[in-house]
């Protein structure tokens, strides 16, 4: 048994394809007769509004026949492939469905009033390979619609559990969401008889979501009765990163094999099923579903020794952060041809991380950092950012802004916040120029903290096409510094972070001994108030039942709901946190709606 936990790239069916036979030879060569590639490999995941795309679906249904000979043609047909796909059925094929009274959607009904009527029927779908022709197909039948997910808006949910019958083990296909569905397609396959359930994932990486998941596995292996193997897709894809974190679970919940995260890699384990045992079969209709049987072949594998599975060890919550930063930026730069990066190197903590980062992801002769000095900035700043620059290994430049920003002065009266944003919005302009001139992507490094309350100037620091700690809060920044620290001093490498950067007090530097507890409340109150009303949306009432003190959170969320517009103009940056701006959370612009204290006045209750 394998699963291979391998970064796709959205779009590139014919890549995807070649990535499937290469694993697949891998897999052969260590005898391996079933391998499991992650959720709708061939068109990468997830394809957004590709899906909507005639050409695209049929490109994706031609390229599963396609990669079903080739592998027979190289020799590969033995081995039994589960991969991934967009299905997309011809026309006349029924159309989106409907929701029933019960919540669920059947394939047979109409959407009324569909705004955008779609041609042939779009499936996130599973398809088992195997003597050079397509099996079985399973349609994905829970469709996530919350968080990042948006299926709803683009699949229709399958009603059939194929099961398939290969050396005599009877094997049951799913697809990642109906696994956290409580009796869904595991409690089918359970009541069917199974001896197997594989599933399929893109499962996309939160911090500490790998705790999630192997008590959830363990609860759909106890319903299928069966043990369940999931597959999950690795790298990064804009916004979201993928960790791998692939498992194979035994029906009594025994971990019998786990992947490393946030790489490529080929998990196997053999599994040994015993005929004796063999559970009540059934056929037909159970609950929701209609289990169907497909045979490849009745006869046993010969009998072989089997290897025990390995289990990665965890990683710290640190790392495990830092790893899906680096693979996120990496990707994102290398999956749109961007030869290197550029960005403002200021001494503060914050462009400190984010070109450690981009120097651990794409090495350091790939990274160049400028420092933009003004006539406010330190002496300790202009150190600090040469240090690191020392430290990385990164390409370093100079250009003192204070002779532009004077010009500007010259030509418009600008005075207050107007003259402390002018620094910030020539220093973007000249990133932007060294970026066009020299090709470099150019990254922004502003925190979640500060994506958060509007604390970036448009068209200044927030310009860039990547932002790489978007989504990291500001006190996670200095923790996220001091665990590299330690982890360079634990491989007998140089620290990258100068230490002056992660103890000295942040500042923007746009005013004489301007500092950010000027104009925020502590990082530590800032950031803990964000995490509940951000990313557990909570209400003022909630906010000060958790301890929140009024004042802080009164502020805090005038600055929140003021700098939407800001955030939408901001640039992608990797999601790790529960909900990231952007995709992962999406509010009105133009909103009125503010939350405040409830009081009650004359037996009417006010908001």
């Amino acid at each position: 048994m394998g699963l291979a936990q391998i970064d796709t790239r959205v779009g590139d069916i014919a890549g995807n394809a070649e990535l499937v036979t290469t694993w697949t030879a891998k897999a052969a060569e260590d005898g391996i007769h079933l391998v499991v590639f992650p959720e709708m490999t061939l068109t990468g995941y997830p394809p957004e509004d590709l899906v909507l795309r005639e050409s695209f679906g049929h490109a994706s249904e031609q390229a599963v026949a396609d990669l079903a000979r080739t592998l027979a043609e190289q020799g590969l047909g033995d081995v039994a492939v589960v991969v991934g796909y967009l299905a997309h059925s011809p026309d006349g094929a029924p159309g989106p469905a409907a929701a029933t009274p019960d919540g669920e959607r059947e394939d047979d009904a109409e959407l009324p009033g569909d705004a955008n009527p779609r041609t042939g029927t779009p499936r996130n779908a599973a398809a088992l390979l195997h003597g050079g022709r397509v099996v079985a197909h399973y349609y994905k039948r829970h469709l996530p619609n919350y968080g990042v997910f948006d299926e709803a808006r683009y699949f229709v949910p399958g009603t059939e559990l194929p099961v398939v019958r290969l050396h005599g083990v009877d094997v049951a296909l799913t697809i990642c969401e109906d696994l956290w569905v409580e009796g869904g397609p595991c409690g089918v396959a359970g009541q069917a008889g199974v001896d197997l359930v594989v599933s399929p994932n893109a499962s996309p990486y939160e911090r500490a979501k790998d705790d999630l998941r192997l008590p959830m596995v363990r609860r759909r292996a106890a319903e299928a009765r069966a043990p369940i193997v999931y597959c999950n897709q690795v790298g990064g894809q804009d916004e979201l990163v993928f960790d791998g974190d692939s498992m194979i679970v035994a029906a009594d919940g025994a971990l019998l094999a786990r992947a490393p995260q946030f790489v490529a890699h080929l998990l196997t384990v053999d599994l040994t099923v015993d005929p004796s045992v063999a559970p009540e079969r059934r056929d037909g209709r159970i609950g929701p579903m209609t289990v169907t049987r497909h045979t490849v072949s009745e006869e046993p594998v010969p009998a072989f020794e089997p290897r025990t599975g390995t289990v990665a060890d965890p990683l710290s919550d640190c790392e495990e952060v830092w790893r899906a930063l680096v693979l996120g930026l990496r990707d994102f730069i290398d999956k749109n041809g961007f030869p290197s990066v550029v960005l403002g190197l200021s001494g503060g903590i914050d462009s400190a991380v984010v070109a450690v980062l981009a120097a651990d992801a794409l090495g350091a002769d790939r990274v160049h950092g400028v420092g933009l000095p003004s006539k406010w900035s330190s002496e300790h700043s202009l150190a600090d950012a040469e240090d690191l620059a020392t430290r990385v290994g990164l390409h370093y430049s100079v250009v003192p802004i204070a002779p532009m920003v004077d010009a500007f002065h010259g030509a418009a009266e600008l005075t207050g916040v107007a003259a402390e944003n002018l620094q910030a919005r020539v220093r973007g302009t000249l990133l932007m120029g060294l970026s066009n001139q020299h090709g470099h992507l150019l990254l922004t490094t502003g925190n979640k903290s500060e994506v958060a309350v509007g604390y970036s100037t448009l068209y200044g620091d927030s310009a860039g096409g990547f932002a790489p700690i978007k989504d990291v809060p500001k006190t996670l920044v200095w923790e996220l510094a001091r665990w590299r620290n330690a982890h360079a001093r634990e491989c007998g490498e140089t620290e990258p972070v100068p230490q002056n950067s992660i103890d000295k007090p942040p500042s923007a530097e746009l005013a004489p001994g301007q500092q950010d507890s000027d104009s925020l409340p502590s990082y530590e109150e800032l950031d803990a108030v964000v995490v509940d009303y951000v990313d557990r949306d909570l209400g003022m009432a909630e906010l000060l039942e958790r301890g929140h003190g009024p004042e802080v959170v009164a502020r805090v969320l005038r600055l929140v709901d003021a700098a939407e517009f800001k955030r939408r103009q901001s640039a992608p940056g990797t999601k790790i946190s529960l909900k990231a701006f952007g995709r992962d959370r999406r509010l009105p612009i133009t909103n009125r709606w503010r939350e405040t204290l409830p009081t009650v006045r004359e037996g009417v209750e006010h908001a």
